[in-house]
């Protein structure tokens, strides 16, 4: 797979993620590693686009808004991060199976030149992160009509 770069086309992924790349690698434990942490490593994230404001919603179950971190890094990229406490064990307990992940995660979105990103905002609720991104409204080319003469 390759990237193709357009530098008219606004694309939030170019520069942050190549599979093959090391910081993708640096994100994602090893197979060896703690199959816990690499299973939510990457936790989905799901960007839409209104006519108001960019909205991401992050599907995080079981996370306390204390374990969550949004912030705005460089002016205009987007940062989710935290991290899902694994449930403590007690040394009677007997598991059966364990699939539900816990560990550390990140994401990071490029965010357009319309972004407000003084008035950011984002909620925890039921699981769900929201983050909300408002647009600053688009200026509209003034028009100056010019007389004719003749």
């Amino acid at each position: 797979m390759s990237l193709v770069r357009r530098s008219n086309v606004f694309d939030p992924f170019a520069d942050f993620w190549d599979p093959f790349d090391n910081m993708f690698r640096s994100i994602v434990p090893a197979a060896s590693a703690d199959r816990d942490t690499a299973a939510f490593a990457n936790a989905r994230i799901d960007w839409k686009e209104t006519p108001e404001a960019h909205v991401f919603k992050a599907d995080l179950p079981g996370v306390k808004k204390e374990e969550v971190k949004v912030e705005v890094e460089d002016g205009n990229v987007l940062v989710i991060s935290g991290e899902r406490s694994k449930e403590k064990e007690d040394k009677n307990d007997k598991w059966h199976r364990v699939e539900r992940s816990s560990g550390k995660f990140m994401r990071r979105f490029r965010l357009p030149e319309n972004a407000k990103t003084e008035e950011v905002k984002a909620g925890l609720e039921n699981g769900v992160l929201t983050v909300t991104v408002p647009k600053a409204e688009e200026k509209k080319p003034e028009v100056k009509s010019i007389e004719i003469s003749g």
